[in-house]
């Protein structure tokens, strides 16, 4: 059942918050042995300053992550 939920969200926009209080929105492509997860064509956003920078694919390690929204 999990891993049919992760296979439903795949090319799924995700907002991901991280602790160190910045969010990655981009586009989810899948997640590593480890459970980290990999987006791509993402955006980051630090909490608190207004702005953006293009990052392109990035790996968020699962021990940072907060919350996650689709």
């Amino acid at each position: 059942p999990s891993i049919t939920a992760l296979k439903s969200l795949l090319t799924t926009t995700l907002r991901i918050t991280t602790t160190d209080n910045r969010v990655f929105i981009g586009t989810f492509m899948g997640t590593d042995q480890l459970l980290n997860i990999i987006l791509v064509n993402t955006e980051e956003y630090m909490l608190g300053n207004e702005g953006s920078r293009f990052v392109g694919q990035v790996m968020l390690p699962w021990r940072l992550i907060l919350h996650v929204e689709a």
